[in-house]
């Protein structure tokens, strides 16, 4: 940011601007992984579903960065919020969720999680992506799939306040929905919430406050620097795109990759140690707070910096949704999982990325 200026005046140089591209690219990863990092040593400290909720709203906040950076770049982008939030969904709904059935049931058979809290989050998708991303399409608003200033703010507050609602009933009262159960079952009765309940970690750790408060200042200062450079990588990303024709909606793909790639890991890997609720904590939660988040955000901002947002989807990106919606809600219906399901999701992940080349 300090030296943006400087740095664009060298984009016209391929090479260069190449080099700067990686980067900058290199130093926002590195810094997404030293978020991720801290976020999961406190998922560990305080246990479910707390530690979680840290870990996806520590990286929805670099979500809703490198968005609003793009928004203000040198290129008009309307569609970037909608174009990260697709993308989000298909990475994480298809390739990392597919890669967790697949891989985990291939180590352990058949893995079991909570059924009850799966279908909230599913349910909370249908919702809120819903009405974010598909009704823009069928409403008169400003025309185009946007929505007026009055539709925008009513919707903002009715998502924040339906995400709200929702973490409240996760935190407290039914947090026993989200947490991975007994072996042999595939659920956690309300009668029994209590006996799940994990106030220190994972039950053998007292949780240090000043370690707490420590890693969370270290997880903001890691955020800093994502912060700094958001505004070069918009520029250089814009600057790509234009310059090799290639498919706007890249720009979101790699906000998600980005944003997500550490997250994905940590869930991959949770599958595998047959933590199966907390790869679906990670990858349902990720986008519930994607979307409870950075529409309000995005739209908002839209708001007061007078920007077109829209939000509306493709005919195809609205297929691709509804595909992935109702798969979603078949592989989660509460039997265990099936290696089987896993490819059908890594293959619609699949078509996802052939249709961004050759729509």
């Amino acid at each position: 940011m300090f030296f943006g200026k400087i740095i664009e005046g060298l984009y016209g140089n391929n090479t260069l601007a190449i080099g700067i591209f990686v980067l900058v690219l290199a130093t926002i990863i590195g810094a997404a992984f030293g978020v991720v990092k801290e976020a999961d040593e406190l998922a560990h400290k305080l246990g479910e579903p707390y530690g979680t909720l840290i870990l996806t709203l520590s990286i929805v906040s670099i979500e809703v960065i490198l968005i609003v950076a793009m928004m203000f770049g040198p290129e008009d982008n309307p569609t970037i919020g909608k174009d990260s939030i697709f993308s989000v969904m298909m990475i994480i709904m298809n390739l990392v969720l597919g890669l967790c059935i697949l891989l985990g049931g291939l180590r352990h058979g058949e893995q079991e999680y909570n059924a009850q809290g799966t279908i909230t989050y599913l349910s909370m998708i249908i919702m809120l992506g819903g009405i974010s991303m598909m009704i823009p399409n069928f409403i008169e608003g400003k025309g185009n799939g946007e929505f007026t200033s009055v539709q925008a703010t009513s919707i903002s507050g009715l998502i924040i306040l339906l995400y709200g609602f929702f973490l409240a009933y996760q935190m407290k009262g039914y947090r026993h929905l989200y947490i991975q159960p007994k072996p042999g079952q595939m659920e956690i009765l309300f009668s029994q919430r209590n006996e799940s309940q994990q106030p220190d970690g994972h039950g053998n750790e007292k949780v240090s406050r000043k370690e707490v408060l420590l890693r969370t200042l270290v997880l903001l200062a890691m955020i800093l620097p994502i912060v700094l450079l958001s505004h070069n990588l918009a520029t250089l990303v814009d600057y790509g795109i234009k310059e090799m024709n290639l498919p706007p909606l890249l720009g979101g793909v790699l906000i998600a990759i980005i944003v997500f790639t550490p997250e994905s890991m940590t869930a991959v890997k949770a599958a595998m140690n047959n933590e199966f609720q907390r790869a679906i904590n990670l990858c349902h939660g990720a986008f519930v707070s994607t979307v409870g988040l950075t529409v309000p955000s995005v739209l908002i901002i839209g708001l007061i910096a007078s920007k077109t947002v829209l939000f509306g989807m493709t005919p195809t990106e609205t297929i691709l949704f509804v595909i992935t919606l109702i798969l979603s809600m078949l592989s989660f219906s509460g039997r265990r999982t099936a290696p089987i399901v896993g490819i059908m999701h890594l293959v619609l992940f699949a078509v996802f990325v052939i249709l961004i080349f050759n729509p």
